[in-house]
């Protein structure tokens, strides 16, 4: 995208308020699990990003105690959710990746590289952003069986 065509996306009253919208979304989501979940599990800060990925991290006493987390991911190059195992920084993705591997874990696909994340799952492609109590729920959904899943083989 040149920055020409940035710019008459930024101007445009479509692209402001598209972009607002899914901003206000994702920060609801957010909410959503510190409030329905408050007592297991601790959502960290909301990052807007750069126009390539948007998220915010969660964490359970289990996942904290092995310094990993899970990243609720929006790609926005890829129009999708998706769910991120990651270390606390690159020494412990890289140690936990080896883990994973050496462990044969299979229920979800490791990533191509521990660079930026252990496991980077699409959780939600083409969501229909007119039906947003349907990409809560499948994303809470997810999210839940992904973090017991993860939880389940580091035990």
């Amino acid at each position: 995208m040149s920055i020409e065509n940035y710019i008459k996306l930024i101007h445009s009253e479509e692209g402001r308020k598209g972009y607002k919208s899914l901003m206000q979304y994702l920060m609801q989501l957010r909410t959503h699990f510190a409030n329905t979940f408050k007592n297991e599990i601790s959502v960290g800060s909301f990052y807007q990003g750069f126009m390539d990925m948007t998220y915010f991290p969660i964490t359970t006493p289990v996942l904290k105690a092995h310094k990993l987390k899970v990243g609720v991911v929006f790609n926005h190059e890829r129009i999708q959710f998706e769910l991120w195992l990651v270390g606390q920084n690159k020494k412990v993705n890289k140690q936990y990746y080896s883990y994973f591997l050496d462990k044969n874990f299979t229920n979800y696909k490791l990533s191509e590289t521990n660079q930026e994340s252990i496991i980077n799952y699409s959780a939600l492609k083409s969501p229909n952003f007119n039906n947003l109590n349907e990409i809560t729920n499948s994303i809470e959904n997810q999210t839940l069986q992904f973090i017991n899943s993860v939880e389940g083989f580091l035990k």
